[in-house]
């Protein structure tokens, strides 16, 4: 099977390239590298031994994207091709809504032009808002959005429910950690937006500190709480998605089951690595929710997947990628 990779340069995509080679897949990765670089591709290459077929290509550019549908045949497409820091959707809506809603209205159209009914979507906890019980399970409803990044994954899986494809829409909570070769990992373009490559840059004396958005949220430190995902679970569940994809629709949660609050990141990272990390309680930061993790048994009992690795490990993997950049 022929797999097309949107987004497939950046973090959980160029994982999910390796899972897929390393399942017997053919890769054909589609990105316009506007948040991502052309190395994490050939990071890719490096760890399965031999080239993929990459496209500069904006999803937004139909004709583009027509002509790689044309070339490659594509059997299934796996969309993480979205921008997707909270904090910049909250500045730039409008160019949120463009890229992500508008590139998923683009690729819905061409692969309903060639014909490609298969489709692994790159969703998000966010689509939950704050939501009123936790752990939360995929019945649960879609409260109104924190973030106008959240509003387009709400957005998109609408487009999608809509779409006739046979669809499994994964929502997952906090990717962290990198390849444990320390070849691919998360690399963001500019200051960070998620907490852990911010931690890592502090720690390596890239940034001064770490701020802790807030210690006043009702959670036992004070400080939110998430459900932190090592990316190469990740990775294979989006295999185990595609193996397993439903006839129709299904969305399921991906995630540990339990959640860490950030004090306790921070712990955790000094433990599992051995350095300090310097940081300060700052302000509250708009568009958080207090805390969220998942109930991924749906995943673990239809595609026969469970989180294995630790927010320890995760962390560690981390921190060795860091200190190859």
């Amino acid at each position: 099977m022929k797999v097309l990779v949107t987004g497939g340069a950046g973090y959980i995509g160029s994982h999910t390239c390796v899972s897929l080679s390393d399942s017997g897949y053919d890769v054909v990765i589609v990105d316009n590298l506007c948040n991502s670089s052309i190395g994490m591709v050939k990071g890719v290459e490096e760890l399965i031994g031999r080239k993929l077929p990459f496209y500069q290509v904006d999803i937004c550019n139909e004709n583009e994207l027509d002509a790689v549908f044309e070339k490659e045949q594509i059997d299934a497409v796996l969309h993480f091709a979205a921008l997707k820091a909270v904090g910049e959707s909250l500045e730039k809506p409008d160019l949120y809504h463009r890229n992500n809603v508008g590139g998923t209205e683009v690729l819905l159209k061409v692969m309903k032009k060639f014909a490609v009914d298969k489709l692994v979507f790159s969703s998000s906890c966010t689509v939950y808002g704050q939501p009123e019980i936790i752990p939360v399970n995929e019945d649960a409803p879609m409260l109104p959005a924190e973030s106008p990044y959240g509003q387009t994954k709400q957005d998109c899986e609408k487009l999608i429910s809509s779409s006739g494809l046979n669809s499994a829409l994964l929502r997952y909570f906090n990717p962290i950690g990198a390849h444990p070769s320390g070849r691919i990992g998360e690399l963001p373009i500019g200051v960070p937006n998620n907490l852990i490559p911010f931690l890592c840059q502090a720690v390596a004396g890239l940034k001064d500190e770490l701020v802790v958005f807030g210690d006043d949220y009702p959670t036992d430190d004070g400080s939110c709480v998430r459900d932190y995902l090592h990316v190469c679970d990740l990775a294979e569940a989006h295999v185990a998605a595609l193996e397993q994809l439903p006839h129709g629709i299904r969305a399921y949660n991906l995630g540990t089951g339990s959640g860490t609050s950030v004090l306790g990141v921070i712990n955790a990272f000094e433990e599992s690595t051995g350095e300090s990390v310097p940081f300060r309680i700052g302000e509250r930061r708009e568009g958080d929710i207090v805390a969220i993790w998942a109930d991924p048994s749906r995943a673990e009992k239809e595609l026969g997947w469970c989180a294995s690795r630790k927010v320890g490990e995760a962390l560690a993997d981390a921190w060795r990628w860091q200190q190859t950049l």
